[in-house]
């Protein structure tokens, strides 16, 4: 969907959000190798930034607590991945406007 979204050319990042929590068996260590690599893929190939926005948690309790609602520093994993979005499309605007 990453890379979709970003190979329409209409949008200025994508926000990858979602959450992968630790079963009984190394299946956690392989989906999370894998999405960390495609997102990283997608960045690569498009240009574009493309926010890392997934929890990787060992507990259903552990992922609602990092996406909790926004007011205290830490505790929105989300709204820090939009916030990093914007921080990145203007640093890139900046370096391709040459300053």
């Amino acid at each position: 969907a990453s890379r979709a979204m970003a190979e329409t050319g209409r949008y200025d990042a994508v926000i990858t959000l979602g959450a992968v929590i630790r079963g009984a068996t190394p299946h956690f260590d392989y989906v999370c190798r894998g999405v960390t690599d495609g997102v990283r893929q997608v960045a690569l190939e498009t240009r574009l930034p493309v926010v890392f926005g997934v929890l990787t948690t060992n507990t259903v309790e552990e992922a609602l607590d990092r996406a909790a609602a926004p007011g205290e520093p830490g505790t929105n994993k989300g709204a820090e991945a939009a916030e990093t979005a914007v921080e990145m499309t203007n640093a890139l605007r900046a370096v391709q406007k040459g300053g």
